[in-house]
């Protein structure tokens, strides 16, 4: 005789079941994860809820939160870029900037863990060209430019407590010390006159 519920149980989970890397995560498969057992991750139920944030916010409240959600990814990108720690491996795309730190793909993937696991923020991963990468995006109406500065420390002191950890020094390869200078330039420090 056949178990209906194991039946029906298969069968809802292989019809919603989503699995990109950005939903996965440590327990994955330890207990039932009833997100594969219900429609909110469907086309469906995703046009609802932009019908509600269309009858919450307007037309001109939804541009306005846009706009304020870029101009901070904004300046979290520009954070990033000034750390030659990180690397940036795709274009900023409206309130979402993938990160990573220069080098394997296990440091960046400590790098997540640990931060998620002390519980400041919460960042999602993601794989980019076989590279793995850290999702940060600026989301919610009550984000400010404080937030992001706090965030940005928080990701530079993990960062830094994981390579130090993992002895690893990354180089910066933008910085010119004078000795290569002088070295790529017998006139340099020469004075004209």
């Amino acid at each position: 005789m056949c178990n209906f519920g194991a039946h029906v149980r298969t069968a809802v989970h292989r019809t919603f079941n989503v699995e990109p890397l950005y939903l996965q995560h440590e327990n994955s498969g330890v207990s039932v994860d009833y997100m594969h057992w219900q429609i909110p991750l469907s086309r469906r139920f995703r046009a609802l809820k932009i019908w509600f944030v269309l009858r919450s916010f307007g037309i001109k409240g939804l541009q306005r939160h846009i706009r304020e959600g870029v101009r901070l990814a904004q300046k979290f990108e520009a954070l990033v870029l000034a750390d030659h720690r990180f690397e940036i491996p795709a274009k900023r795309y409206l309130g979402l900037v993938v990160f990573r730190i220069k080098g394997d793909n296990e440091i960046t993937e400590r790098l997540l863990k640990r931060l998620n696991h002390r519980g400041f923020l919460h960042c999602i991963p993601s794989s980019l060209k076989g590279k793995y990468v850290i999702r940060f995006t600026v989301t919610s109406t009550h984000t400010t430019v404080d937030d992001i500065l706090k965030d940005w420390n928080e990701i530079r002191r993990v960062a830094s407590i994981i390579l130090d950890e993992m002895n690893i020094t990354i180089m910066n390869k933008n910085k010119v010390y004078l000795k290569d200078t002088k070295d790529k330039s017998e006139a340099f420090g020469s004075s004209a006159f």
